[in-house]
């Protein structure tokens, strides 16, 4: 069993463990697993040249934990309960011995197909239980899965196949998404047209259009699985050999393949997922992550499974077929747990609580937010209406390049404060540095958020580049990791994430972060969502600049009268020094399809440089950069 901290006093005697013999306290949690060969030396490690190993010369698979180790015990318990994107459509429920029956076929199917031990297999497919069963697959066999959302453009997906070096693509005929279908293998075609290195793709039949299938090369899903046994024995793995390849967007160049390693990132997810969430064996877990992101592959796959969880998978969007759909799923599959994105949530605000009120949510016992720091207004909305005042919220920070969370209250175990991920993990030494890298210490501070010591989830490298790795990550301040954020230690010891240290705005000195004036802004009552960037100021140095989305019912009020009582909301909040200088109101945000705000994009528009604002194609929406650059909009100068 992983151990679970129940107690605050609990929670401090852990961490104070973990922090003064960090060995001792990793190798107790990785003991809860089954190893083929036990770790000669728990950890090695340098972050000047970044050579960091886990668990050294450990053998295991990590699908063994998942599966052998325990389906004795809960063979029979729903592994994964699948819930369609449109609910007219059967759901799907896969028992623990059904999925592993499937992931064995599978990893048959892919050895069939000549994928072997270190292999790159790319996984383009909408969020069904196959795309988690052609992880688990990858992972049975020792091949390195590389998940692309599929909802990236082709050429974004043939940047990372060929980056990753990938010969096998496994995608789906197309995708449902809310009232729409999805060419996918299109997609997939006209990418491949320029990804020499692929010689097999394996299609999965999910909405039956017509689809062009290249001879010798494509094959379906359903007749590369016919008549395919479901006994595997699992390829046995080095602790430090790479399970996936994962790729996140950088401010400059290529996206970064983040490389993470089997065993550390095994015993990571699995502790913090049974931590942080306060798992117990009856409970029911829904994330509405895509497996396309590092939330959906840390947090609906390995660290539930890993912790014999029931999951609940969705594939569809939460305002289709109508804007109650997470909680009808909720009210439906009684969940106790439910983790999500604070744009998801400041979406569905616009709504009010109506929709809610229509569902039984009494089953709820934990909330969990993730993606970016979440405002007051939505914590407190989430925590009065979703629910009920009766639910701890879990507001977790962390990154793809950490592996799982980092930052978050327990639940039922650490005080919460709205907006604020509170405490480090066990494991997980924070340090908060000047931008000369002078650490700063006590409370009452801001800076720059690094960590000094390894923790066994943490990127080990870029893929095929680890120079990049090393310049990304840890040269900026040499022999720390640094996160690229800021953050606030208030008080209490309590953490504020403030957001990416370049959207930290210096106003006259003052250092003002954009979540934080966000925070402000998005109190108004008009006020939907809003993003805050920084741009040239003659006077102050930086400006602040910020991009509003206002409710239908604005259009009946006078905007320079929203304009001035979104100023007098901003000054209430943070004071004087916090007002936007310029105030434009715009229809909606220029987002990735996680829902990633991308500030970077708005800080150029905001400087007057609209000719250099990269590849826009991956956006959900790219028109609303042009709506933006246009001035179709109304802009007002505060």
């Amino acid at each position: 069993m992983i151990p679970k901290i129940n107690t605050l006093s609990g929670y401090l005697y852990e961490y104070q463990k973990s922090v003064t013999n960090p060995e001792a306290f990793w190798e107790n949690i990785a003991q809860s697993f089954y190893w083929r060969k036990k770790w000669d030396k728990v950890l090695e490690w340098d972050f000047v040249n970044l050579d960091v190993k886990w668990f050294v010369n450990g053998k295991l698979n990590i699908t063994e934990n998942i599966f052998e180790k325990n389906l004795f015990i809960f063979g029979d318990k729903p592994a994964i309960v699948w819930e369609p994107n449109n609910p007219s459509e059967p759901g799907v429920t896969l028992t623990y011995r059904q999925l592993y029956e499937k992931v064995c076929q599978f990893a048959n199917v892919l050895v069939q197909n000549g994928v072997k031990k270190g292999d790159r297999v790319c996984i383009y497919m909408p969020m069904v239980p196959e795309a988690a069963v052609a992880m688990l697959a990858c992972a049975r066999i020792g091949a390195v899965h590389s998940v692309v959302f599929a909802g990236f453009s082709a050429n974004s997906l043939a940047d990372r196949i060929n980056d990753a070096e990938v010969r096998v693509v496994l995608t789906s005929d197309g995708n449902f998404r809310g009232p729409k279908s999805i060419p996918v293998k299109a997609v997939v075609d006209e990418a491949l047209e320029s990804c020499p290195l692929v010689d097999r793709v394996i299609v999965l039949k999910r909405t039956s259009m017509a689809v062009t299938m290249k001879p010798g090369r494509d094959v379906w899903w359903h007749d590369a699985v016919r008549g395919v046994p479901a006994d595997n024995k699992a390829t046995e793995m080095d602790a430090e050999d790479n399970l996936f390849v994962l790729y996140t967007s950088g401010s400059t160049g290529k996206p970064k393949g983040v490389v993470h390693t089997t065993g550390g990132y095994m015993v990571y997810t699995a502790y913090t997922f049974a931590n942080v969430f306060q798992y117990d064996s009856d409970d029911v877990y829904f994330c509405t992550a895509d497996v396309g992101w590092v939330t959906g592959h840390s947090y609906i796959v390995y660290g539930p499974l890993l912790n014999g969880a029931t999951v609940v998978m969705f594939e569809g969007v939460p305002n289709y077929p109508g804007v109650d759909r997470f909680w009808d799923i909720i009210e439906k599959h009684k969940v106790t747990h439910f983790y999500t994105a604070p744009t998801a949530l400041r979406s569905l605000m616009g709504y009010g609580t109506e929709p809610i009120e229509r569902h039984d949510l009494r089953s709820l016992k934990v909330l969990g937010s993730v993606g970016e720091p979440i405002n007051e207004e939505a914590w407190q909305w989430y925590y009065t209406h979703v629910g009920k005042g009766n639910c701890p919220i879990v507001d977790t920070w962390w990154q793809t390049e950490t592996g799982g969370i980092m930052v978050s209250p327990i639940a039922g175990v650490t005080p919460t404060k709205p907006a604020y991920a509170t405490l480090p993990l066990p494991g997980v030494q924070l340090m908060i540095v000047d931008n000369e890298g002078n650490e700063l210490k006590g409370n009452n501070v801001e800076g720059n958020l690094c960590i000094k010591f390894p923790w066994p989830g943490m990127l080990r490298t870029t893929y095929g580049d680890h120079q990049r790795c090393i310049n990304t990550y840890f040269a900026t301040y040499k022999g720390l990791y640094f996160t690229g954020d800021g953050v606030k230690r208030d008080a209490d010891g309590y953490y504020r994430i403030l957001g990416r240290v370049d959207d930290v705005i210096n106003v006259s000195g003052h250092r003002l972060g954009t979540a934080e004036v966000e925070n402000a802004i998005n109190s108004h009552p008009l006020v939907l969502e809003s993003a805050v960037v920084g741009f040239p100021h003659d006077v102050k140095g930086q400006g602040i600049y910020a991009y509003v989305v206002l409710d239908a019912a604005s259009k009946t009020h006078d905007p320079e009268k929203i304009k001035d009582s979104l100023l007098a909301a901003v000054t209430k909040v943070i004071g004087p020094i916090a007002k936007p200088d310029k105030i434009q109101v715009v229809s909606g945000l220029p987002k990735t399809r996680s829902g990633k705000i991308m500030r970077r994009i708005l800080r150029k528009i905001a400087e007057g440089d609209a000719t250099s604002l990269g590849d826009t194609s991956t956006l959900l929406d790219p028109g609303v950069v042009q709506e933006i650059i246009g001035g179709a909009l109304v802009r007002v100068k505060a």
